[in-house]
């Protein structure tokens, strides 16, 4: 049995990905996001929309986040798609999660979903995203 590969783009941008998270410094990622991107969050209905907003949230996260790692990575048959594992811990709340991120032809990021558990974990980064984003949300609101 063959390993699934990602498509040349997309793995080019995924190990960009991992760089930028491993120096915990997100400000090269808009030339990573499609502008259309969006970001399905594990605490909202409804995606949020637009490379700006895509990065301002990961932005935000990654700077949440405490002793972030990922473990593994799984790849889907059309090369566009990619699970990745992780755990991380948000104040005395320690989390696994997995960021499932879908590329275009291109190797942008279109789509990136999260999921999180315990629900515990989720809470303490929920708290912790609004609190932080509150701000930004409010001056955008007017």
């Amino acid at each position: 049995m063959s390993a699934l590969q990602l498509h040349a783009n997309a793995a080019a941008t995924l190990e960009r990905w991992h760089q930028l998270v491993a120096a915990r410094d997100f400000g090269p990622l808009p030339e990573l996001l499609h502008p259309a991107a969006v970001f399905r969050s594990p605490m909202a209905f409804r995606p949020y929309e637009g490379a700006p907003m895509v990065a301002l949230i990961l932005n935000t996260v990654i700077k949440v986040f405490e002793d972030f790692a990922y473990h593994r990575q799984l790849v889907a048959a059309d090369g566009l798609n990619v699970v990745l594992e992780f755990s991380a811990r948000v104040g005395d709340r320690q989390l696994k999660g997995i960021d499932m991120i879908r590329f275009d032809e291109a190797g942008r990021i279109i789509d990136f979903e999260v999921m999180i558990r315990p629900l515990s974990g989720l809470q303490a980064l929920g708290e912790e995203m609004g609190r932080r984003l509150a701000p930004f949300l409010t001056a955008k609101s007017r």
